[in-house]
C-alpha cells in the first residue's frame, strides 16, 4: 500500500520536528511545513531521509489563506494528498491583559488558531475522498490552567480544543478522527527563554519533577495518527508530567 502523506506545520524544530521524524518512522511520507527557518526544515528532512523515510520541506505562512491552499496543492503534487495533518505551528507574545496590544492578540490567534483551522480545512477534502484521515492539533496546558501574562496564547490554544471536538463530530462517520495533544512544559525554543527562577517554579508544580522532551509529545501524536487509533476521536490527551492533574 502506498504510504499515507502527513503534513506537519512548524516542522523545523521542537515538537514539530520530533513529530515529523516519528511519523516517518511509521512509514508515513512527511511534508515538513515551516514559516521561515529554511535550514531547520531541511535538517528535519535530512533526519527523516537518513532514517530511510521520505520527506520534503514546504515554506508557508499559515496566516495567509491562499498560501495554505497553495501549500496543500504543492504537497499533493509533490508527495501525494495529505490525509494526516498535525497542526503544530505556533507563536507567543506575552503581556498582561490590561495593556496587551491588539496587534499582538491578532497575530497569536492568527497563527495558533486560525492558521490551524485553515491548514486542516484545506486538507479535509483529501481525507473525505479517501474516507480516512487523522487530524491532530497541538494545544498547550495553558488552555486548561491559564497563565498570567499569556491571555492570547491561552485563548488561542483553548480554541483549538473546541475546534477539534467539533470536527470530531462532523467527520467521525467518514473515517476521519480529530484529536488534540496538550503539552506541558516542554524543552523547546519557545520555552528556552524562561528565566531560571520561573523555570524552577514551574518545575516544582510538575509531579514528574522535570520538563518534557519534544519526543515525549511526538509519541502520542504518532499514535493518534496511526491505524490503531481509529476509535480515538475528540480526545484531549494531556502530556504534561502531571502539571494539570
Amino acid at each position: 500500500m502506498k504510504a499515507r502523506v502527513a503534513l506537519v506545520t512548524g516542522a523545523s524544530k521542537g515538537i514539530g520536528r520530533a513529530t515529523a521524524v516519528a511519523l516517518a518512522g511509521d512509514k508515513r511520507t512527511v511534508a515538513c511545513a515551516y514559516a521561515s527557518d529554511d535550514g531547520g526544515a531541511k535538517d528535519t528532512v535530512r533526519l527523516i531521509e537518513e532514517g530511510g523515510g521520505r520527506a520534503a520541506p514546504f515554506q508557508v505562512d499559515v496566516t495567509e489563506p491562499d498560501a495554505v491552499t497553495d501549500l496543500v496543492e504543492a504537497v499533493t503534487a509533490d508527495l501525494g494528498p495529505p490525509v494526516i495533518v498535525v497542526a503544530n505551528a505556533g507563536t507567543n507574545r506575552d503581556g498582561l491583559a490590561v495593556r496587551y496590544a491588539r496587534a499582538d492578540w491578532e497575530r497569536v490567534v492568527a497563527v495558533n488558531l486560525t492558521g490551524a483551522f485553515a491548514t486542516i480545512q484545506a486538507a479535509l477534502p483529501h481525507m473525505m475522498k479517501a474516507r480516512w484521515g487523522r487530524i491532530v492539533a497541538v494545544s498547550s496546558v495553558v488552555a486548561i490552567r491559564g497563565n498570567a501574562g499569556q491571555v492570547a496564547y491561552a485563548a488561542s490554544k483553548a480554541g483549538l480544543l473546541g475546534m477539534i471536538r467539533s470536527m470530531a463530530k462532523e467527520y467521525g462517520g467518514r473515517g476521519i478522527t480529530a484529536n488534540a495533544v496538550v503539552p506541558g512544559l516542554i524543552h523547546t525554543d519557545m520555552t528556552s527563554g524562561l528565566a531560571d527562577k520561573a523555570r524552577s517554579a514551574l518545575t516544582e508544580d510538575i509531579p514528574a519533577g522535570r520538563t518534557g522532551a519534544p519526543e515525549e509529545v511526538a509519541a502520542p501524536i504518532r499514535f493518534l495518527a496511526s491505524e490503531e487509533a481509529s476509535y480515538v476521536n475528540g480526545a484531549v490527551l494531556v502530556v504534561d508530567g502531571g502539571l494539570a492533574a
